[in-house]
């Protein structure tokens, strides 16, 4: 398991929180105007330096709509151009144009990623809240499959869909994308209580995804469901599975966030340019206008408790899998106010908790 303790696996910059959607569960409670304290092109382009001396991060440029910034194309161009990996998260509004697509491609991005939360336009407009969005969503992945840009999609699983991913799945499969990026609610920004999930269909929900991470065409990874990863442990050394899958293929996606978490592995910077552990858990341990990333990374004292697995509380403190999994302190934040709680959508009880015996 890597070591996260100099440097982040994943940087994500919110280059704006502009948006002309009005999801359900943005987490930024997005606008339709830009703030007047957003980083300046120079600043952006800054931060990007920053990232660079991290070594070699995977950089998300995300929104809001990344595309409501008029200078996107020359910070990805830049961002490239310095040697970064740099994958982009446009919104689908009429900005998102299959001639926007090509410059996303021309700029030399890795990825691009793109959301679809329902399997038909009712379901997916109705959750982002704007007509037409489900169509240009599909019409900006073919048009990136056209142009040879790689692609993922991103869906939030809500009480409104869960029973509708095996269709979201198939439209994944069909879209020629690379990743199916599941993200699980945190309540925060606009996401309501009741649209999350209980911690039972949390389980179900990764039944599905294990299952079909066997045979799907794409890779599958979660966000703020770190307990995924203490799902699929316990399923690999049920099925018997020593290092492939099914597919006969190296170990899933899984393998490669082993470990991760908010402020450990991972590191978000606000449109303002505060460094917070995620996006979810909006607690700053500096700005990047005055403060080294990686020095506020290494050094702030938040990140270093998130980093700490001997600081977890309650179960989670007390799991085997507390090193590999260890909940996502967003949802443990949103819920219980403490970011070092047990994640409240967990139902695993921890061996040490039944034998009374320590844990791993």
């Amino acid at each position: 398991m890597r070591d996260f303790s100099e440097a982040p696996f994943l940087v994500i910059w919110e280059t704006t929180q502009a948006c002309d959607l009005a999801c359900k569960h943005c987490r930024a409670s997005a606008q339709p105007n830009r703030d007047a304290e957003e980083l300046t092109t120079s600043e952006a382009k800054g931060l990007l330096r920053q990232v660079k001396r991290l070594g070699d991060p995977l950089m998300v440029f995300t929104g809001g709509d990344p595309l409501k910034r008029g200078d996107l194309f020359e910070l990805l161009e830049y961002s490239v151009a310095i040697g970064l990996r740099t994958t982009v998260t446009p919104s689908a509004t009429p900005l998102l144009t299959a001639g926007a697509v090509e410059r996303i491609k021309d700029c030399g991005v890795a990825r691009m990623a793109i959301s679809i939360d329902g399997p038909d336009a009712q379901t997916h407009d109705d959750f982002r809240q704007v007509a037409g969005s489900f169509q240009t969503s599909i019409d900006a992945l073919n048009a990136a499959r056209a142009s040879g840009l790689e692609t993922q999609v991103n869906t939030t699983v809500t009480r409104g869909n869960m029973h509708r991913l095996g269709e979201i799945a198939a439209l994944v499969a069909a879209s020629g994308a690379k990743l199916w990026s599941v993200f699980f609610l945190v309540v925060t920004g606009r996401a309501q209580l009741e649209d999350d999930l209980t911690a039972e269909e949390y389980e179900q929900v990764f039944e599905f995804l294990y299952e079909l991470s066997l045979t799907a065409p794409f890779d599958i990874k979660t966000t703020e469901a770190q307990h995924y990863r203490r799902y699929v442990a316990q399923r690999r050394k049920k099925d018997g599975f020593a290092g492939t899958s099914r597919r006969g293929e190296a170990p899933p996606a899984i393998a490669r966030q082993a470990g991760i978490n908010d402020g450990k592995g991972f590191v978000f910077v606000s449109h303002r340019g505060e460094i917070f552990p995620s996006g979810f858990l909006s607690i700053s341990g500096g700005n990047v206008r005055d403060t080294e990333l990686g020095h506020a990374y290494r050094t702030a004292p938040m990140f270093l408790s998130l980093r700490d697995s001997a600081q977890l509380e309650g179960k989670c403190g007390g799991c085997e899998y507390k090193n590999l999994c260890g909940g996502s302190r967003s949802r443990a934040y949103a819920l219980t106010g403490d970011y070092l709680e047990s994640d409240p959508r967990c139902v695993y009880i921890p061996v040490a908790s039944l034998t009374g015996s320590s844990a791993m």
